[in-house]
């Protein structure tokens, strides 16, 4: 069984977890569902961000220098080589690997240029503002602008965060590396990067502190709140997006008075983590639901179960666990949730199970059952092989039975796997200490483990 969505740190045995890292650990196989933000890098207190920030925007506007020369296609064809940058795995691609502009759409956004005296004027101050006058610019591609034009800060970003943590780099060629003496796009070759073991591409990492899943500037917001509906249409619940793009074109300073808004409360704006812990208080409010909870599938008893554990759990275990993500499997029409961590060996406990047992995921199963049964240690033996490694553990409501306690025993005998099952107890101890703040919940499956093997032969 191969790793379940796979991340480079795990492929290279780079145990870290993600909230030890500066940048957002890429995927390999899909992409990380965050997008850069140029709002931040403009807020931040860094210098270094600032100055990014403005060589982001001089790049942008340097388009619309080209436009005012007559040299319109020339603007064109740069911002299409700079909708686009795969390396960074940034977005809601599975594949890794988005689109990117057409010739019609590039022009429409440099016609901006021309369209709006500010901009022909002034340029842009957040190139984010597109998305106020543009169908169709969303906050990936804000994204992958940013990072296309910030790709040789985040190449040098990506090698010294590599040499620090012992990630293996090999010469490469990347596309579209912006060069800002010459304001344009180049192919740079024999650059050091990590590649993707799956396809041999080089991967360019991002910092988190750049990091939302909606920009600061969205027209979401602006539409809610801003935006003077009843001056567009009569029928302001019947407006389209199109209709708004319109009247913005023709009537700049509302915009402008959203920019300004937006700039006066800047300190609101915060990168979003890859992962936030629940609050305490919400921690003890689904113990609750978990212990009123009837054991079985009626009314969907069983979903309610593995739902509320699976909100449960990956607050309980971060940052010792970061959270890979909850499956589902059928076997013989038996529908199994399981939650998937990545093991970052954080704990003397989880070294130990990668030692022995090679877990570099560890697999939770839940079972909302009275008892469980002989079938249900059987599913997660056979889960248990390959990278995923041969410690696993179930997640019920009462302690095993004796017969399913002594198959575990076997399983570990004859085939030196470990399977130790949490209780509701076990749950309720593990959001105590949660609570409490004075150990870590990681401590009560090392103990039920401690225990398991003191039975063992």
């Amino acid at each position: 069984m191969a790793l379940i969505r796979p991340r480079l740190t795990d492929h290279f045995g780079i145990l870290r977890s993600q909230a030890e890292l500066d940048f957002a650990i890429p995927f390999l196989d899909e992409d990380i569902p965050l997008y850069v933000d140029p709002f931040l890098l403009w807020r931040s207190p860094s210098q270094q961000d600032q100055a990014l920030h403005t060589s982001l925007v001089n790049a942008f506007n340097h388009l619309g220098q080209l436009v005012a020369k007559g040299d319109e296609q020339q603007a064109v064809t740069t911002l299409m080589a700079a909708s686009e940058c795969d390396e960074v795995g940034l977005g809601s691609s599975a594949r890794r690997h988005g689109k990117r502009i057409g010739p019609a759409k590039a022009q429409e956004i440099v016609s901006l240029f021309k369209r709006i005296p500010r901009y022909a004027q002034q340029g842009f101050r957040h190139f984010e503002e597109i998305q106020f006058f543009i169908d169709g610019i969303s906050k990936d591609r804000i994204s992958d602008i940013s990072c296309s034009f910030l790709k040789s800060f985040l190449i040098d970003f990506t090698i010294q965060q590599c040499k620090a943590l012992g990630i293996p780099i090999q010469p490469s060629n990347v596309e579209n590396v912006y060069d800002y003496r010459k304001n344009k796009f180049d192919t740079l070759t024999g650059i050091t990067l990590p590649v993707n073991p799956l396809d041999g591409k080089p991967l360019i990492f991002v910092p988190k502190r750049w990091l939302r899943f909606v920009p600061w500037l969205n027209y979401e917001d602006y539409f809610q709140n801003y935006c003077p509906q009843d001056e567009i249409s009569h029928k302001p619940e019947e407006l389209t997006r199109v209709e708004v793009l319109n009247y913005n074109r023709d009537h700049y300073g509302v915009v402008d008075a959203y920019i300004e808004a937006k700039e006066r409360t800047f300190e609101d704006a915060r990168n979003d983590p890859l992962f936030s812990q629940i609050p305490v208080i919400s921690a003890r409010r689904k113990l609750n639901q978990i212990r009123k909870l009837p054991t079985g599938k009626e009314n969907n008893a069983d979903k309610v179960y593995e739902d509320t554990i699976g909100q449960l759990l990956p607050s309980l275990f971060y940052p010792d666990l970061d959270f890979a993500q909850a499956q589902a499997r059928t076997e013989s029409g038996v529908s199994i949730r399981d939650l998937i961590f990545y093991n970052t060996r954080k704990t003397e406990f989880l070294k130990e199970m990668l030692d022995d047992y090679g877990s570099r995921q560890i697999t939770f199963e839940l079972k909302n059952v009275k008892h469980v049964e002989r079938e249900h240690i059987d599913q997660i033996n056979r889960y248990l092989a390959d990278e995923l490694g041969r410690f696993g553990v179930l997640v019920t409501r009462n302690p095993l039975k004796r017969a399913e306690f002594q198959r575990t025993i076997d399983l570990w005998s004859g085939q030196r796997k470990s399977i130790v099952a949490l209780t509701d107890d076990d749950i309720t101890q593990m959001v105590e200490v949660f609570e409490s703040k004075q150990r870590n919940p990681m401590e009560v499956v090392a103990k039920r483990y401690v225990e398991f093997r003191r039975a063992c032969p």
